[in-house]
């Protein structure tokens, strides 16, 4: 018989992570340019559609399908859902030992997973992208990259990074922040600059939206690391309280960086330093330390200003709402840490963090795996745009004069305030 606390816990769960794309709509929206944010916003809402259709087509099956023969790749067996019911009623009629819960909620579980992984790739496009060109590229990359990719890492036995090369991510360092800020990165480079961009200032249109989004994101978050325990269990209840712990020392430590660069904290970058402690401590949130989830959020939020303040004008690449910066940097420094902080007893493989063991091998296993990701996603992120922009027919961005209106009017002809003249 299925445990029902863990039945409870798992669909509260994966509520919380549902409801992470609209609060990143609003957190995006609030950054974005007030002529652009129902595009913006938009474009986190096309992908709740997009992904949750194309999931249950293929997503599910590519991601966890099949018997564990490929490292690469799920399998072929579970297109559309189809063995979802009999699975079910044969798990009702006799449930196995190992299971706390039916395997159907999995597939919802993570579906919300695949979407806000999507949506926060779209962050580097905000402000000159067709909307189409988002579309299609995400649509085939969720099924492309995200689904192997999920496989890969948590694909169990014969798995390419989680197995063969044991590196670990508890709830989607790998697989949800680098593969989503690399791709936002290798498509802004793509994209190329905003209007102006280098030359005016891109300042947040609405400050209130932002932290309304950040507390939609940290809320659903407890979901996310929480739900990532797959039980009602001392696991999960360690990942919840080392999630408050990170994003409250990021929160504190992005304040503190302002303070001392700027002489003021602000409100945005309260709620990116929030997210950034978040960022870092999802692929350690079961396996840390909470002193140590504290170290990680306090480290990450001046290595992600540094890579928003500097970096980008260093490289003179335009990720508008700042998806690489954030969640590319934060992603692959909270992996690095893991292999440091990781509590021998709790790790999934026979070896333990660099502190607690004078052993490097895990660390240099998350090093391997964070590598393999990069490479991985890159090139095929890089076929994909080729592909893209080749059924296209390289319109991937807006007219210039389109662009200076906003893409609110000339990609969907609407507008967040109407009485708004279309200049800011």
């Amino acid at each position: 018989m299925f445990d029902s606390g863990s039945v409870a816990f798992m669909l509260v769960c994966t509520m919380l992570v549902f409801l992470m794309t609209p609060g990143l709509a609003f957190f995006y929206g609030g950054l974005a340019r007030r002529k652009n944010v129902v595009n913006t916003m938009l474009m986190c809402f096309g992908i709740i559609g997009i992904v949750g259709v194309l999931w249950i087509v293929a997503g599910w099956s590519l991601a966890y399908g099949g018997d564990g023969s490929y490292s690469f790749l799920g399998g072929f067996d579970q297109l559309l859902a189809l063995p979802t019911v009999a699975q079910l009623q044969a798990e009702l009629a006799n449930p196995p030992a190992d299971a706390a819960y039916p395997s159907v909620v999995d597939i919802a579980f993570q579906m919300a997973f695949a979407m806000i992984t999507s949506a926060i790739v779209t962050g580097s496009l905000a402000g000159r992208v067709r909307f189409s060109f988002m579309a299609l590229f995400m649509g085939i990359w969720v099924l492309v990259v995200y689904a192997p990719l999920a496989h890969m890492v948590w694909g169990g036995e014969g798995s390419l990074i989680g197995d063969v090369i044991g590196a670990l991510d508890f709830a989607g360092g790998d697989v949800v922040h680098i593969s989503s800020g690399v791709t936002g990165l290798i498509l802004c480079v793509i994209a190329g600059g905003r209007r102006g961009y280098g030359v005016m200032s891109y300042r947040p249109h609405n400050v209130p939206f932002v932290a309304l989004g950040a507390g939609l994101l940290w809320f659903g978050w407890f979901g996310f690391n929480g739900g990532s325990a797959f039980a009602a269990d001392g696991i999960a209840a360690l990942a919840v309280l080392n999630t408050v712990t990170a994003s409250a020392a990021g929160l504190l430590s992005w304040m503190a960086v302002e303070c001392l660069l700027t002489g003021k904290p602000t409100l945005v970058g309260a709620s990116t330093g929030l997210v950034a402690g978040l960022v870092a401590i999802t692929p350690g949130a079961g396996f840390v330390e909470p002193w140590a989830a504290l170290v990680m959020g306090a480290i990450v939020s001046p290595v992600c200003y540094f890579a928003i303040s500097h970096l980008k004008s260093r490289f003179g690449y335009d990720d508008a709402l700042d998806a690489f910066g954030c969640h590319g940097i934060g992603g692959i420094l909270g992996g690095v840490l893991t292999g440091i902080f990781c509590v021998p007893e709790l790790s999934w493989t026979e070896h333990g963090g660099l502190l607690y063991t004078g052993d490097v091998a895990l660390l240099i296993d998350q090093v391997v795996g964070i590598v393999v990701t990069l490479a991985i996603v890159i090139v095929l992120d890089l076929v994909i745009a080729a592909v893209v922009h080749a059924i296209l027919g390289g319109k991937v961005r807006v007219d210039e004069s389109d662009e200076a209106l906003g893409l609110d009017v000339s990609e969907h002809g609407e507008s967040a305030y109407p009485a708004f003249s279309g200049l800011d």
